[in-house]
This record gives C-alpha cells, structure tokens and sequence, in this order.
C-alpha cells in the first residue's frame, strides 16, 4: 500500500500522523496551531481552561491524565455518546468515568460494578416531595437506600450503567440536578441548616447559597477547573456548617462601630481550607457585602483556574496556589479581576462568634418562630432506607413545614414543628428505628462510604463506625457529653478525621513478614470546628480495625477520669493534656494494659 504514493504523499502523510501523536501527548493543544509559528486564539467558554493548558506545556509541564481527557472531549459535548454507551450496560472507560462525574455520576468499582450518583442540594433542603420521589427513583434505578453525605447532600448507589441517564432524567423532573457534583467542578454548596429558623444566627444563608448554585451551574466556564472545589455559607448560627474545611468561606460577622466600613452584618472571607491536607481556611481581613459573595467567588475561582497545577493531582487545589504565592499576592490578582480593592476590617473589629452547640444537629430545638421547633434525626453513619425516606417525608409535612434540612453530620432536621406535634414525631421517627436523642457518640459519629463503596479506602469506615458505636455505649456508659469521632477511608478525608475529637483515617496494617495487611487505622486527636478550629494530632499508627474500638474507649475513659468538669470539652482536655500525655494516659486504662 505505501508504495501507491509518492515521496510527498509520504512525508505528508508521516507528518500528519506526528501531529497526531503530538495531539495525544497533549491532550489536543497541539492541534489548531497556526503555520511558522503562530497560535490559534482559543474562544468560547473554555477559552480559560485551554489557555491555561498551553501554559502549562509551554513551560515544560505535562498534563495528568484528566486534562488530556477535557481536552479529547469536553464531558458536556461527550454526554449523547456517554448514554449511547451506558445504554448497552456496559462499564465506562478511565476517561469516561471521569466525563460521567461532569453528570453526576460516578462508576465505582471494584467495590460496586455500578455508578453511584451524588446530588446537588444547595444549602441542604429538600421540599418533602422531592425526598420521597428521590426515594422513588433510587428503587427504579439503584439500590434501596440513599447516604446523607458530609457536604448536606444525597448519594445513592448502585445504578446499572443502562439507569444512568433514566436517573438523571428523574432528579429533572423533581427540580434537582447532578450536573457538576463530581470531577473537576465546585460541589454542592453548603449553608446553615438551620437558616431562617436559628434565632442566634446573623443572616439567613439559603438565598445565597441558592444563588451561587445557579451562578455556577449556568456558566460552562466554571466547569474543569484543576481539581475539584468547596463553598461554603455560614450564617452565624448556632449549628456550624464547616466553612472552614471549604476553598473558600463566607462567614456572616457582625462589624462593630470604628472599622473601616459601616458597622452591622458582612461577609467575612476565609480561604485555603482543605483539612485532609492538614490545612484550614485562614480570615484573609476581607469583608464583603452578602451580595458581593458571587463575584468575588468567581474571580478568585478563575485566578485559581488560570494558575492552579494541571499536572500533579496531588498538588492541584487551590491551597497549593496559595501555599507558593502567599494570600497578598493571590488576593491581589483577585482584586486586578475584579477592578476594585476589596474591604479589610481589622479582628478587633469584629464581635467574636456566638458559641455553637455540638448537639444542634440532634434532638429538639426551639426556633425563633414562637411556637416551633426543629427536631433532628440520627442516622446510622448517614444511610436511610427508601421505605424510611418516603416515610420521613411524610412525617416532615403531616407534623412540620414539609422540608428535610439535610447536615453536615450526615443527619437531617425536621423544621416548622409545632410544640403540639413534637411527641408524635419522636414517636414516628423511633418506629422506623431511628432515634431523635442526643447519644454521647453516635450524634457525633461520621464516617465516609469506606471500603464497601469506595476504590480508594483502605478501610470498612461505615461498618467499623458502628461497631465503634455499640462497643463505646456498653463499655463506656458514662459517657455524658458530645464527642465527636470520625473515620475517613483514604487521604481524601471525606469524613473530614482532622477536625473530630478522635479521627480515624483508613491504613493497611502489616500483619506478617510475607506483607499480608489488614484493615486499620492511624489515629488523631485534638481536632476542633467552628469557635475553636484546629488540626488534629495523630498518636497512633497501624492499629488494626478490630484494636479501634479499645483504642476509642481508652480515650474516653481517660478524658472522664481526668477532666476538670463536665464543661471542659474533649478537645480542651486534649489541648490542655497534650496529644501525647493522653496517648500515654489512655495506654494505662485497662483495656489496653491487658493487649499489650
């Protein structure tokens, strides 16, 4: 066949095929290259992303993997062959798995071989009819049973490739969508769940949040960024919502009289949180108006997106921008977006926050609307039945306002319960099994999806937290304050093990000379939210899953031993004690004495 063209043909043709092979090694940058030279502008609203693609190659960079996959094929322009696909029940590709997120959808296995679909719920409400129709399409099209997960949102497992779409589909119908909840995109946006209804809190955060939600999901340019990305909306409350742990956090503050600005309500800004990177978001000084937040949000995304990293996944969120170029110099590029200085307040300008309450989340609570009250729900490490579901919802409109306010705890609060109804619904809620009392550990128990459901985690979280659970209630029944213990599988920390009292992160422990492994965890203490934010400080490595609960239980008969008071908290006594002199402490309780 070759000797059918001429010596031209020939070195055409072997040039295209050069070209090619160029465009593979770099995801497609080095097709639609002017001639001698010259560049092709890129437009169109991934003109950002592209450009900063060219960047990075130009100066000697290599693009990961999931860049060159945005730029074979946008996710968004990819979706008819996407479902063309799944329709024959077949599983994804690398590179389609990753389109597929774009969606909402995210293939999991080994651990399942089927997709688990994560929602976007902004600030965490749901009308009641929209829960139980969720409820509804998780039995049409996965499996029977949803996960509340740690950014107030829903998960449901277990959906067949040839469902996905079917799946989607529905949440359209409900008025909810999944589109941008996975991959490189802004997560769902969180915000005080008890807006509206806390009569401590400065400002009600679910118009804002609902805001920002479609100022995002409407802007293809804020789609592929160099990883993934966390906003969050605090309204001063007297339930947290973990700003903090956020890229970005709008926290509502009160600005007293003799700053720079008039005193009353304002947005202060914090950056940079990322806590399974041992890292949270630090007050940068700014305050803003709370109808400022979307813009200034946007330009300090699309600083991020023009200079995040593009080739080590590792090192790709925006705390790594930060961490090489200091707040000043990002901030000034913030402002050079914006065409305006933004407003500093100094700290000894700002009321300090009003305490939060580690019990808010659970149990009954008086709203600011006389005569109701909100009512929160355990749930065993955050999953519910469908059958639970459809009842919940029934509870939240025949006994309260019909909305579900899903939290960060992975639980959920009924709202607009009126004083009249409050022993039914403890009553209803207890017959499906559940419980609205606050426990001194399962209030306060987190744990991601874990190995069940998740490639990445060395560890049964969602099991070994229960177990955790039942061991700490019988060995340890004095157990009279909130404690809050959290098990994350992998360095993800999707259960966010730096800021619990006692965190658990998933490890393989070595258990032979042969290398055989085991479940386990490495453990920290310390760590803190809200009021008293802190990193947790790791005191044990390697221990295996089935040590964990003693280890727990150690910890928490040390605490009671020597605490000052039951007002000094566990995260006060650990700082008070030191992370090490508890360790040794707990390494004299009984229950570790005799393992030893």
């Amino acid at each position: 066949m070759a000797d059918d063209f001429n010596a031209e043909q020939k070195r055409y043709l072997e040039g295209f095929a050069s070209g090619i092979a160029a465009a593979r090694m770099t995801g497609g940058l080095a097709i639609g290259q002017a001639p001698a030279g010259g560049v092709t502008e890129p437009t169109g609203p991934d003109a950002i992303h592209i450009k900063a693609q060219e960047a990075t190659v130009k100066a000697g960079g290599k693009l990961c993997d999931q860049e060159k996959w945005k730029r074979a094929e946008n996710p968004f322009e990819g979706h008819n062959r996407l479902i063309a696909e799944a329709a024959t029940g077949k599983a994804p590709k690398p590179e389609d798995n990753f389109r597929w997120r774009y969606h909402g959808l995210f293939w999991v296995a080994p651990t399942q071989t089927s997709y688990m679909c994560r929602l976007r719920i902004p600030n965490g409400i749901l009308h009641h009819w929209q829960f139980s129709g969720i409820a509804d399409l998780a039995d049409a099209h996965g499996g029977p049973y949803s996960h509340v997960t740690t950014r107030a949102n829903l998960q449901v497992r277990e959906i067949s490739p040839e469902h996905g779409q079917a799946f989607l589909d529905g949440l359209t119908d409900l008025g909810l969508t999944a589109r941008g909840s996975g991959a490189d995109n802004i997560r769902n946006v969180t915000g005080s769940p008890t807006a509206g209804i806390d009569a401590q809190e400065l400002l009600d955060t679910r118009p804002l949040a609902k805001s920002w939600h479609n100022w995002i999901i409407n802007d293809r340019s804020l789609y592929g960024l160099p990883r993934k990305f966390n906003v969050a909306f605090d309204g001063g409350g007297v339930m947290p919502v973990l700003e903090e742990t956020n890229d970005i956090g709008f926290q509502a503050i009160e600005v007293l009289e003799g700053a720079a600005v008039p005193a009353g309500v304002w947005m202060r800004l914090v950056l940079g949180g990322i806590s399974g990177h041992k890292d949270l978001a630090r007050d940068t000084g700014i305050v803003l108006k709370p109808e400022d937040c979307n813009k200034v949000a946007d330009a300090i995304i699309r600083v991020f997106i023009e200079n995040g990293d593009r080739t080590n996944r590792n090192k790709s969120r925006m705390k790594y921008v930060l961490d090489a170029w200091g707040f000043d110099k990002y901030l000034a590029a913030v402002e050079e977006k914006l065409g305006r200085k933004l407003d500093r307040v100094a700290p000894e300008h700002v009321a300090p926050r009003k305490p939060t309450d580690r019990f808010a989340h659970v149990g009954v609570h008086r709203q600011v609307q006389p005569g109701l009250n909100w009512v929160g729900v355990v749930l065993p490490v955050g999953k519910m039945t469908t059958d639970q579901m459809r009842e919940l919802a029934k509870i939240s409109v025949e006994c309260g306002d019909g909305q579900i306010r899903l939290t960060v705890w992975q639980n959920f609060i009924f709202s607009g319960v009126p004083d009249a109804k409050v022993a039914e619904v403890e009553a209803r809620v207890k017959a499906l099994g559940l419980t609205v009392e606050a426990a001194g550990i399962r209030s306060g128990l987190v744990a991601c999806t874990g190995a069940r459901g998740c490639k990445f985690a060395a560890s049964d979280t969602k099991g070994h937290a229960l177990i955790i659970a039942d061991h700490v209630e019988q060995a340890v029944p004095g157990l009279d304050v909130p404690v809050n213990v959290h098990l994350t599988g992998c360095h993800h920390s999707c259960a966010q093990h730096y800021i619990g009292d006692i965190g658990l992160i998933g490890a393989k422990v070595v258990v032979s000379e042969e290398g055989d492994t085991v479940e386990g965890y490495d453990i920290v203490v310390g760590g803190g939210f809200a009021e008293n934010p802190k990193i947790g400080t790791e005191i044990w490595k390697a221990v295996k899953a089935e040590d964990a609960p003693a280890r727990v239980e150690a910890l928490l008969k040390t605490y009671l031993a020597l605490r000052e008071n039951k007002d000094e908290s566990f995260q006060s006594f650990t700082a008070r004690k030191g992370p090490e002199a508890l360790r040794d402490a707990a390494q004299e309780q009984p229950v570790l004495k005799a393992a030893a």
